[in-house]
C-alpha cells in the first residue's frame, strides 16, 4: 500500500476506464510499519501502543505520536489526489475513538474482576483496526477526488456495536452495495464477535479477504504482491536463474506456508479451496504479467520441480527414550505436549528410540523441552535450517539422487530427509550455514 502510485496504475486502472472500473472489491493492508506502531514490530519485536496497554503504562503519548505519523503518511499522497485535510481530520477523530474504548478497557482491567487475557485481546483488536481503516479511507479518498465512484468499506465497525460474526458482518455490508456501479476499498480487518486476531493475528487481512470472496464468488481472487512466485528466491540464486511459477495447486500452496514462503495463508486458502475459487498471485510492479494461477486441481503434465524454497530458522527436537521401541503411544504423548504448547510443527522423523521433530525458531519455548523432559529420558535442541522440492507432479526416477549429489558436490551434509507418499514436498534439513548454497545448488540441479 505504501506504492499508492503504482496501485492506482499497475492495478486499479490498469486497462480499465469508465464502467469496466467496477464491480471490483480491493481489500487493503495497513500502509508499511503502521500496525509495528500499533502492535509491535514484527521482525524486531519493538514493542509498539498495545504493550504499553498490557504493561499498565500510560499509552496516550504513544497514540498521539502515532496520529502524528499517520499524518506524515497523508502528506505523501496529496500529490495523487488525497485531500489531506480531510484525511487529517478522519484520522483525528477515528484514533480518539479508539482511544475512548481502550480508556475503557483499562478502568475494567484496573478493576480487578476480569481476566487480562480478554481485555488485551479486545485492545489488540481494537488498535489493529486503526491500520487498515486508515489505508482505506486514504485510497477511497483518492478516488473519489478522481470521479470514481470508490466506496471505503470499514469492516472495524466501530460505529456497529451489533454483536455479529466476521461473516455476518461481510453479509450485511455487501447485501446493500451494487458492486455493478461501485468500487469497493474495504479494510484488511474484519470486527466480529470470535475475534480475528485471536486465530490469525497479523495475517488476518488474507482472512478478511477469503471470507468477501467466499460469500461473493467472484470469477477470481486475486492477491498483489511486490514480487512474483517463483520457482526460487531471486535474491539467492538471481533474477536470471528464476521464473514466475505459472500455474500450481493450493497443496502446493499450503507447503509453501509450511515453510514460511506464504502465497496466502492456509487458513484463507481454505474457503477459496472448497469453494472452487481460483486464486492468482501477481506481481503489482509487472501488470501486464498474469502471475501465478493457484487452483484447485492443476496438476503438471510434464514431471518436475515447481518451487525450491525453504527456510534458516528452524530447530529439531529429538526425543530420546530407550523405552521406546515397541511402546505404543510415545508419538502420542510427544504430540500431546506440542499440543498442550499450542506448537506446530513442520517435519518429523522417526528411529527406535528417538523422534526428531522441526519447529519454527519463533515457536520455540522452554517450557516445551521442560515439560518433554519429563516424560522421556533425553531432549536435545539443534538448530538448522530446511529446504524442500516442491511440485505437483515431481515423482520423477533419480530425483532424490540428483538433489543428494548436489549437495554433496557442496560439502553439504543432510542431517534428515523426508518425502510423503503424495511426493509433493522432499525435505531436507541441513546446517543452517549452508542454506543459500543449498538453494542455489538444489536450483541448479533439479530446477525448471
Amino acid at each position: 500500500m505504501s506504492a499508492l502510485a503504482e496501485v492506482l496504475n499497475n492495478i486499479i486502472y490498469f486497462e480499465r476506464q469508465g464502467e469496466s472500473l467496477y464491480n471490483r472489491v480491493f481489500v487493503v493492508s495497513a500502509f508499511s510499519g503502521v500496525t509495528n506502531l500499533l502492535l509491535e514490530n514484527k521482525k524486531t519485536k519493538e514493542p509498539g501502543v498495545y504493550h504499553q496497554i498490557a504493561n499498565n503504562e500510560d499509552f496516550h503519548q504513544l497514540l498521539n505520536q502515532l496520529v502524528a505519523q499517520l499524518k506524515e503518511i497523508n502528506k505523501k499522497y496529496e500529490s495523487l489526489g488525497l485531500d489531506v485535510k480531510v484525511a487529517d481530520a478522519f484520522i483525528e477523530k477515528h484514533v480518539k475513538k479508539a482511544e475512548t474504548y481502550l480508556d475503557n478497557l483499562v478502568d475494567v482491567l484496573a478493576s480487578g474482576y476480569v481476566s487480562r487475557e480478554g481485555i488485551l485481546q479486545a485492545a489488540r483488536e481494537i488498535l489493529a483496526s486503526i491500520g487498515e481503516t486508515h489505508s482505506a479511507f486514504n485510497l477511497s479518498n483518492i478516488l473519489q477526488n478522481k470521479g470514481v465512484n470508490a466506496k471505503f468499506v470499514d469492516l472495524g465497525g466501530f460505529d456497529d456495536m451489533r454483536p455479529f460474526t466476521i461473516d455476518q458482518r461481510i453479509r450485511e455490508v455487501f447485501s446493500s452495495i451494487d458492486l455493478a456501479s461501485c468500487i469497493c476499498i474495504v479494510t484488511g480487518y474484519a470486527k466480529g464477535t470470535e475475534g480475528i486476531m485471536r486465530e490469525f493475528d497479523r495475517g488476518y487481512s488474507e482472512v478478511t479477504f477469503s471470507k468477501i470472496a467466499q460469500i461473493l464468488k467472484p470469477e477470481e481472487a486475486i492477491i498483489h504482491k511486490e514480487y512474483h512466485l517463483s520457482t526460487a528466491d531471486p535474491g539467492l540464486v538471481g533474477v536470471d536463474n528464476c521464473k514466475p511459477v505459472g500455474f500450481t495447486n493450493y497443496d502446493i500452496a499450503d507447503q509453501l506456508a509450511d515453510v514460511g514462503m506464504e502465497a496466502i495463508h492456509p487458513k484463507a486458502s481454505k474457503p477459496l479451496e472448497i469453494n472452487g475459487i481460483n486464486l492468482r498471485i501477481k506481481n503489482t510492479f509487472e501488470p501486464a504479467h498474469p502471475g501465478t494461477l493457484i487452483t484447485k486441481d492443476y496438476v503438471s503434465t510434464l514431471k518436475r520441480v515447481e518451487v525450491i524454497t525453504g527456510y534458516d530458522k528452524m530447530l529439531i527436537i529429538d526425543v530420546y527414550d530407550p523405552l521406546m521401541v515397541g511402546n505404543v503411544g510415545s508419538d502420542l504423548q510427544i504430540m500431546q505436549v506440542f499440543y498442550d504448547h499450542r506448537i506446530s510443527y513442520t517435519f518429523k522423523a522417526t528411529s527406535a528410540n528417538s523422534i526428531s521433530i522441526v519447529i519454527w525458531e519463533s515457536d520455540f519455548s522452554q517450557a516445551l523441552i521442560d515439560d518433554l523432559g519429563k516424560k522421556f529420558e533425553k531432549i536435545t535442541v539443534e538448530k538448522s535450517a530446511l529446504v524442500c522440492l516442491l511440485g505437483t507432479n515431481m515423482d520423477q526416477p533419480g530425483l532424490l539422487a540428483r538433489s543428494t549429489e548436489a549437495l554433496a558436490k557442496e560439502d553439504i551434509n543432510i542431517i534428515s530427509a523426508g518425502m510423503a507418499l503424495r511426493k509433493v514436498n522432499i525435505q531436507f534439513l541441513i546446517a543452517r550455514e549452508h542454506f543459500k548454497t543449498a538453494i542455489i545448488a538444489l536450483n541448479k540441479a533439479v530446477g525448471q
